[in-house]
């Protein structure tokens, strides 16, 4: 049994079906808790329209492999092409982290999953969600995630804004 923190966010086509369809499916993954939908700028170099973005902590027989494999099983469903990295899509799904059952982190330098996210501490689209839902969490390496999203840039936070209910 593990437990992860999948980041989900898409800004093509109907944001908020997708992810909404995507939480379904992880339903009867093991999912434990999801965040609230937020409207997000997009992030890197591309110009593109807004995302949405939520958190979802799911807890299962997989381990870190496993939970990718799902993350991009969500991506294909949902009609995840790759073609300009950092470009719009209809969803992207991040493992952000994976905890053992005895909260023994899972880390890992391999380039096809590396754990912690390499990013998550510096994305406000990630954390904001995610303190929102579990205020006392943590990045492993990195602290607390409510202490992360202090010392982002104040104009990051603000421009992740509560968009609905997912539910």
């Amino acid at each position: 049994m593990s437990r992860a923190v999948l980041s989900l966010g898409g800004n093509l086509g109907d944001r908020a079906g997708t992810l909404r369809r995507a939480i379904e499916h992880l339903t009867a993954e093991g999912l434990v808790a999801r965040s609230m939908l937020y409207e997000t700028p997009p992030w890197g170099p591309v110009e593109q329209p807004p995302y949405l973005n939520a958190i979802a902590v799911v807890r299962g027989d997989r381990d870190a492999a496993g939970w990718l494999a799902l993350a991009h099983e969500l991506e294909q469903a949902a009609g995840r092409t790759r073609e300009v990295r950092w470009g719009a899509r209809t969803l992207d799904v991040d493992v952000v982290t994976v905890t053992e059952d005895d909260g023994t982190p899972v880390l890992s330098d391999d380039p096809e999953l590396t754990l912690p996210h390499p990013r998550a501490a510096e994305r406000a689209f990630v954390l904001v969600p995610w303190v929102s839902l579990e205020p006392t969490a943590t990045l492993p390496g990195h602290g607390r995630v409510a202490d992360l999203v202090a010392a982002l840039p104040a104009d990051d936070v603000a421009a992740v804004v509560r968009w609905e209910q997912l539910a």
